[in-house]
């Protein structure tokens, strides 16, 4: 069933549900959305599962064309989305008509925003996923990014729900320096105490050398005791890699699924999704949290992505 038409791509615009799991011992890289968050609450806001594919858009967004009746939730960064030329609010519940027009403004705020549709989008599914991996050409439209022509297919749902917001105190607020829990390790004894020191007491750059892959920082060099490799082992999103140089890099949802640089520790998994909206040329600082307490936060965040459906005010 055709939903929306792509009139303009965007800088990066793909689908993307909450990624594969199960695959990394083949290979796969987990994917999925950057924010999961983002896309868990633009799913709930249009009665979809948690799990539907949504489309992420990266710092420009799109413009598309409604080619029937739906609904639809826009989340994530402040991307000033408008319909038909009017202003509209994100993290709530949209009507569109069919032949109307969605774009999207100067990202003001994070760096990717999120579009459900009721029903969710249709491709196929691979690896149990719908989430699109460019590196690999595979999930998604045909592996790659949107552009311009494409047409969206949608399932055949009702046609509406009541319409539902966000409560505005558990809306994120993404600013350009976000502070991230990390847990040293699992290679923290290659590195010096100066190393260790400087890694959690400064403030790093991301730099243009990021995407969907992992985050290139800028900053104070970590020193390392010895060598600065290591015999490939796992990774996963969260990740911090030290390579030579010193300059820390952060593995996000597409990074392959092993590497050789030691890891100095890996971001708590509530903070990967806020990492999720980072920027280049934002600032990113890292805390050191005992393993205890990220459980609690974890604990925490599970109960908020579970229970999110019951949270929205109904409009």
């Amino acid at each position: 069933m055709h939903i929306l038409k792509v009139i303009k791509s965007g800088l990066f615009t793909t689908v993307q549900d909450l990624g594969r799991s199960g695959y990394l011992k083949y290979g796969v890289p987990s994917s999925g959305a950057m924010d999961q968050f983002s896309l868990v609450v633009a799913n709930c806001l249009v009665g979809n599962d948690p799990n539907v594919a949504c489309l992420e858009t990266t710092l420009i967004g799109p413009e598309l064309q409604v080619l029937r009746n739906t609904q639809i939730a826009i989340t994530g960064g402040n991307c000033a989305p408008k319909i038909n030329g009017t202003s509209v609010s994100m993290w709530q519940t949209l009507s569109t008509q069919e032949n109307d027009l969605i774009s999207f403004g100067r990202m003001q705020s994070g760096c990717r925003a999120y579009l459900s549709i009721r029903g969710g989008i249709d491709v196929p599914l691979i690896l149990d996923s719908r989430s699109t991996y460019v590196r690999g050409g595979f999930g998604g439209a045909n592996g790659r990014q949107l552009k311009a022509g494409d047409v969206i297919e949608g399932f055949d749902v009702a046609s509406s729900i009541n319409k539902y917001s966000m409560p505005e105190e558990l809306i994120p607020q993404f600013k350009n320096h976000i502070s991230a829990h990390v847990i040293l390790g699992p290679q923290e004894d290659m590195f010096t105490g100066k190393g260790i020191d400087t890694f959690l007491s400064s403030q790093y750059v991301v730099t243009y050398e990021s995407d969907r892959m992992g985050y290139r920082l800028e900053g104070p060099l970590i020193t390392h005791r010895e060598k600065a490799d290591i015999v490939s082992d796992a990774l996963l999103p969260g990740a911090i890699q030290v390579p030579k140089s010193g300059k820390p890099i952060i593995v996000m949802r597409d990074a392959q699924t092993t590497g050789g640089y030691p890891k100095i520790a890996v971001a708590i998994t509530p903070d990967i999704s806020m990492l999720g909206q980072a920027k280049p040329n934002d600032t990113l600082e890292f805390c050191e949290i005992t393993l205890e307490k990220a459980h609690e936060k974890k604990k925490e965040y599970n109960r908020l992505m579970n229970n999110l459906s019951h949270t929205l005010i109904r409009s």
